[in-house]
């Protein structure tokens, strides 16, 4: 078979989410399937590192995709030609995005549908591009895969497509990630919150990431306990707005909270195992991969209590309603004076984050690509 993959997500130094997921999916289906061959699509120049095998035909499609207008563009008019000259069986997009005029049969990736619930969230032209096509790219795929049974049942209720069409993959955690040694955390500390404790989010500061409710109820934690307590944000501030600056001049303990910007996966390893506990509380995830990594490295986990976070996180986290800063305080409050829940949180994660692993996912991605081909 002839599988063309949507890779313009695969970005050297640059890999979020959907970038990891498409990682650490192909890179094991396409190894395990030498028999096919696997014609790469990237929009702009690649790392030979994402050629993870000889049956691996790396193209560049050109220009990048950089707006919706390009997005249009890429997927309409170059795409379909391109599958059409390489004869492609099917066509895998791992971040959502068809082709309407295509006639190859299709594999959507849909993570989440979050600008259906919040379009405010996204720049006016992103979020008219959305909400136009997703809804289409769901209709036409011959499959969908998707991250959680959340999503699943969003994407069902949203677009009314039969839940039979929909498989779900979870996520898995880079085994890579794992506690570390008292005095690693103690160099850690000292490297990156002056050697005080502190509460960690790893994420892109996008608006749904709830940043500023959690710098508020940072603050009203300090206020509260006058710890000596940091907070360090790890991400890129591509997502910076007038609100999270608003938020973050109006604290009054500004002066702890420590911006890191975007980290290595070795990096962050170090810096979830050091942290007294992790705070992730989006209003809305499709999945939230950085609440296993926390767990994997035996790093209590506070997260939110909506979506799909609860799915994740089981029984092994303290869940709390994200637009309640009280509640977010609160539980802060709670794990640093209580050593017992720490250790409680910290065992259960552990052994909560070994049931979510990238072999499953790329296993269960490669039977919803097998559905397909059987009805080719």
């Amino acid at each position: 078979m002839r599988i063309a993959v949507n890779t313009r997500l695969l970005l050297k130094g640059r890999l979020e989410g959907i970038g990891w997921y498409t990682f650490e999916t192909l890179s094991r289906i396409v190894k395990s399937h030498p028999e096919h061959d696997f014609y790469f699509l990237f929009d702009r120049p690649y790392s030979e590192e994402f050629v993870f095998a000889e049956n691996v035909h790396p193209i560049i499609v050109g220009p990048p995709t950089r707006h919706p207008l390009l997005w249009y563009y890429w997927f309409e008019i170059r795409i379909p030609k391109i599958l059409k000259k390489l004869k492609a069986d099917i066509f895998l997009s791992t971040d959502g995005f068809l082709s309407l005029v295509s006639k190859t049969p299709s594999i959507a990736v849909i993570h989440d549908i979050n600008f259906k619930h919040h379009p405010k969230d996204l720049k006016f032209s992103h979020r008219i591009f959305y909400n136009h096509f997703f809804k289409k790219y769901a209709q036409k795929a011959s499959r969908i895969v998707t991250v959680s049974n959340y999503s699943k049942t969003d994407i069902c209720d949203n677009y009314r497509i039969q839940a039979s069409k929909i498989d779900v993959s979870l996520n898995g955690v880079n085994t890579n990630f794992h506690p570390i040694g008292i005095d690693q955390q103690i160099a850690i500390r000292k490297k990156y919150s002056a050697g005080k404790d502190y509460f960690l989010f790893v994420g892109a500061l996008h608006p749904r990431k709830n940043i500023s409710r959690l710098l508020e109820a940072f603050d009203q934690f300090k206020s509260k306990t006058n710890s000596t307590n940091k907070l360090l944000i790890v991400g890129a501030k591509m997502w910076w707005n007038k609100q999270l600056e608003a938020s973050f001049n109006q604290m009054c303990h500004k002066k702890d909270v420590i911006f890191t910007g975007r980290k290595s996966p070795e990096d962050l390893n170090q810096l979830y195992a050091s942290a007294l506990a992790f705070c992730f509380v989006p209003y809305f995830e499709g999945f939230g991969i950085p609440i296993l990594e926390a767990m994997k490295c035996a790093c209590p986990v506070i997260t939110s209590n909506i979506t799909s976070m609860p799915e994740v996180a089981d029984d092994a986290a303290l869940l709390v309603n994200p637009y309640d800063v009280d509640e977010i305080s609160s539980a802060m409050i709670k794990l640093n004076w209580n050593n017992d829940l720490r250790s409680e949180l910290s065992a259960r994660g552990q052994i909560h984050a070994q049931h979510f692993n990238w072999n499953t996912t790329a296993v269960n991605l490669w039977n919803s690509i097998e559905k397909v081909m059987s009805e080719c």
